[in-house]
């Protein structure tokens, strides 16, 4: 039997397990206080993720059962571990709220390491320490993203309208944007007292973060049509929001660095919109 084609170990199903075993390791090494193995590996998931879906167009493979481990993956690597990363990210923004200084001896993974398990031990050992009853249960709202993105995964295996269109904001972008608050600790740590007086100080805000989880996990799950980036053919006509976000990102992204996540994570969102309300129109017309 060709190896290549075997009705389990193909190529895009062991990308696809590839993409599984990154997102464990993501978990993993946020658990062990190395966040910025835990990123590394997540944009390792995101490249099996992508690679996955190109080997299966390239072989012309395709299963009902890569399309469930397809989902089975996302939903480690692009809804637990995110979910995990921001619970430990909103520990660390509580502790750093709340002091007037914070003490960079130790490095940004071990200031990370040392938050996360100061706010376990007040939750399952009630140990004392500066995480008391307001700010306790709050890394627990980012639970949200890996409950979400079970619905969201499951509902997209079944739903027929969402074959050239995505309805609702896809696993691998909610995580990119997601990411963008460990990079910008990790990238911005050596200062990190100055950034609550600076004027996007509130972004780091424990309450603003956790509420900011809840409300982008909805919408993983709402009734929002959203372009695909797939490219059926290359000509401009057809593909203009599709060609103005790659264009837009490869100017954004030197000069923005990190803040370009959630720059582009937004222009996708808007230029689908104004998609959408173009299709609307044109067909009202007809």
């Amino acid at each position: 039997m060709n190896i290549l084609r075997h009705p389990i170990f193909n190529i895009p199903n062991v990308l696809t397990a590839s993409n599984f075993l990154c997102g464990i390791a993501s978990i993993t090494s946020c658990f062990a206080g190395r966040m910025d193995f835990a990123i590394v590996f997540i944009g390792a998931a995101l490249i099996c993720d992508f690679l996955d879906g190109f080997a299966a167009r390239l072989l012309s493979i395709s299963s009902d059962l890569g399309k469930q481990l397809d989902s089975l993956a996302d939903v480690v690597s692009f809804g637990v571990a995110p979910g995990i990363i921001m619970m430990s990210m909103i520990a660390v923004f509580a502790q750093s709220f709340q002091a007037t200084y914070l003490d960079t001896d130790l490095s940004a993974n071990s200031f990370i390491h040392y938050q996360t398990q100061s706010w376990l031990n007040s939750l399952f050992h009630e140990i004392p320490n500066d995480f008391d009853a307001t700010i306790k249960y709050l890394p627990l709202s980012a639970l949200m993203i890996p409950v979400l993105s079970l619905f969201r995964l499951a509902k997209f295996n079944i739903d027929l309208r969402q074959t050239e269109k995505f309805i609702g904001v896809p696993t691998p972008l909610s995580t990119l944007f997601f990411l963008f608050f460990p990079l910008y600790f990790l990238l911005n740590y050596t200062q990190w007292s100055q950034t609550f007086t600076s004027w996007f100080g509130f972004l780091f805000n424990p309450y603003f973060v956790a509420i900011t989880c809840i409300l982008f996990s909805l919408l993983l799950v709402a009734e929002i049509p959203l372009m695909s980036l797939k490219f059926k053919q290359f000509k401009w006509r057809g593909n203009e929001p599709k060609f103005i976000l790659l264009i837009s990102s490869g100017i954004v992204i030197p000069i923005f660095l990190v803040w370009s996540i959630p720059i582009i994570l937004l222009l996708f969102i808007s230029l689908s919109i104004i998609e959408n309300t173009v299709v609307k129109n044109k067909t009202h017309e007809i």
